[in-house]
């Protein structure tokens, strides 16, 4: 059990200290320089089912800040997209618009024939001008010139054919212009696992994704990307796969013409990708297996990816490897299997953040085993300005522990406060006035915001070895003259501090002990966060000298629970030494 005066210490460093902790302190999370701030993009998305919780655990083997664990970084761009496997196939966007109109398609490689309407004229020397449709010879007749063999011409080489045709009748120096107006009306037919399949009609400069528009688009469920024939008289003329034109622009040159039939396939096996990638889709596989690197091609994984989980399903029963990239890209993948790729690899760095009285940089960047002593050889203060013996060490991991303890201890006191009895009357209404008392302070403990301090500095200003931790804060206080005397005293107010002058002579100087005031029970607080009870000397410059008050216990029931719950509330504001 605790002493008494351990206790009215705990008590008054609690109260003192409560209502700064009620509000966001700017230690409690470290600080970002300029140009190192990161939204939620920077944050990690920990995989659903896969990797385990990130909550902070203390426990024997469990991973520290600086050694990580298991994560999926998601890409800068796309901070928001939700992590776990993904139920979009890849291509799916391409038949996302409506479908064009034939005045609206323009196909530089469709071939001219009987039916296109063509405008063309020529001046200069000579002058004509003819707006109609190409022969059923292939033909379009221009005055004064005589027919041009346009059939067979690209579109996107009519211009130059009409100035080639025209030249050779006219040596000097002839002006053409020449546009195709609309190719002729036909009819494709388009079916198998297509939204809309039957037979539709559109230009014929227009190209097979034109037709797959009209007809809806393939069926993202059931229809193929990789497997497109388009039938021509009975057989075959080409087979598409749409990857190579969504990944680099390549499609077949095939010029559509009137009966033709285009046949989506069903789909084939499907991978799905999801973690530390760019492309988070359902890829569709070509064969019946993929290899590990053709996927890799395919979804982008991030520079940070290390390792991959494949989970599926062999011989009828569930499946699962764990590999890393080149590993992987042996890999064998089958239908429906899904591949989390994610980061599992120690950081040989930490990142710690530097307050106070410096003069060099906020932000350093160490060796994982370097501790505390080693890394303030680096950082360079003004010795005249700077309390380099009040070091102190701001951990979020500590920050969170003194949470959880808390929440815990106030469950349990709650806990007592509800379900206890009383034997008399009397008794009942005692309980009723701690019960308001005990009450009130749980509303103010829930509130409170540990800012996980270590003191890290002896009483000889002597540095401990502290291995530190990612995201640590050292905080090096700034040298003080004054001392503040605050708690049961007349006047509390900051004292400028003196070699000579004792304990009683800064409570002299502040009013002297009011009538709370325990002349016997004084505590000292460090500028490092360290609490002396009973001090033997002085204060130092930049201390805090704190009378505590006279408490009476007795009146309480339940005064060991409730006093036990305000000293580790003070723990939770500055770890003892």
């Amino acid at each position: 059990m605790l002493s008494n005066r351990a206790l009215v210490a705990a008590l008054l460093a609690a109260l003192t200290a409560g209502d700064a902790l009620a509000q966001s302190n700017p230690l409690l999370s470290a600080p970002v320089p300029a140009g190192m701030a990161q939204g939620g993009n920077n944050a990690p998305q920990t995989v659903p089912q896969l990797l385990p919780d990130t909550s902070l655990i203390n426990r024997a083997g469990s991973t520290t800040e600086a050694e990580a664990g298991a994560t999926a970084e998601g890409p800068l761009a796309e901070p928001f997209r939700p992590a776990g496997p993904s139920r979009t196939v890849f291509g799916a966007a391409l038949f996302a618009r409506s479908a064009p109109t034939p005045s609206e398609t323009s196909n530089p490689n469709y071939r001219l024939g009987p039916g296109d309407r063509v405008s063309v004229r020529v001046w200069g020397p000579v002058e004509a001008e003819v707006m109609g449709a190409i022969d059923p010879e292939g033909n379009l007749f221009l005055p004064s010139i005589g027919p041009l063999r346009l059939a067979g011409t690209r579109a996107g080489d009519l211009q130059r054919t009409v100035e080639t045709e025209v030249r050779r009748i006219y040596t000097q120096q002839v002006q053409v212009y020449a546009v195709l107006l609309s190719a002729s009306q036909i009819g494709v037919y388009v079916t198998g696992f297509v939204k809309l399949p039957g037979r539709h009609r559109g230009s014929g400069s227009d190209t097979v994704l034109d037709y797959l528009l009209r007809a809806g688009g393939v069926d993202p469920v059931r229809g193929s990307y990789r497997d497109i024939v388009v039938n021509r008289g009975g057989r075959a003329v080409t087979r598409i796969d749409l990857y190579p034109f969504l990944l680099q622009g390549k499609l077949p040159g095939l010029t559509l013409q009137d009966g033709d039939t285009i046949v989506v396939g069903s789909q084939g096996p499907t991978v799905s990708v999801d973690g530390a990638i760019r492309n988070n889709y359902l890829f569709e596989v070509k064969d019946r297996a993929m290899a590990g690197g053709e996927l890799m091609e395919l979804a982008g994984p991030l520079p940070a990816a290390t390792n991959a989980v494949i989970r599926g399903t062999r011989n009828g029963q569930p499946w699962s490897r764990y590999v890393d990239i080149p590993a992987l890209r042996r890999q064998s993948l089958l239908d429906q299997d899904v591949v989390t790729f994610i980061t599992d690899a120690p950081a040989p760095t930490v990142r710690v953040f530097v307050e106070g009285s410096r003069i060099g940089p906020s932000v350093l960047v160490a060796d994982r085993d370097m501790n505390l002593c080693q890394l303030l050889d680096h950082v360079a203060v003004e010795p005249n300005l700077a309390d380099t013996g009040s070091v102190y060490l701001l951990r979020k991991r500590i920050a969170a522990q003194q949470r959880r303890s808390i929440n815990e201890a106030l469950d349990r006191l709650e806990r007592q406060l509800f379900t206890a009895t009383s034997a008399t009357t009397g008794v009942a209404e005692i309980r009723a006035s701690e019960a308001q008392l005990v009450s009130n302070y749980i509303q103010r403990g829930r509130r409170l915001e540990p800012e996980g301090r270590l003191v890290v500095m002896d009483n000889g200003g002597r540095c401990t070895n502290v291995r530190l931790e990612d995201g640590d804060t050292i905080v090096i206080p700034e040298r003080s003259d004054t001392v503040l005397v605050a708690g049961e005293v007349s006047t509390p107010q900051a004292i400028l501090w003196r070699p000579n002058m004792t304990i009683q002579d800064y409570v002299k100087a502040a009013g002297g002990y009011t009538q709370r005031g325990d002349d016997g029970g004084v505590m000292i607080r460090r500028a490092s966060g360290q609490i002396i009870l009973d001090p033997r000397e002085g204060p130092r410059p930049g201390d805090e000298l704190i009378v505590l008050p006279q408490l009476g216990a007795k009146s309480f029931q339940i005064t060991r629970d409730l006093l036990q719950l305000i000293y580790q509330s003070a723990l939770s504001v500055r770890v003892f030494n």
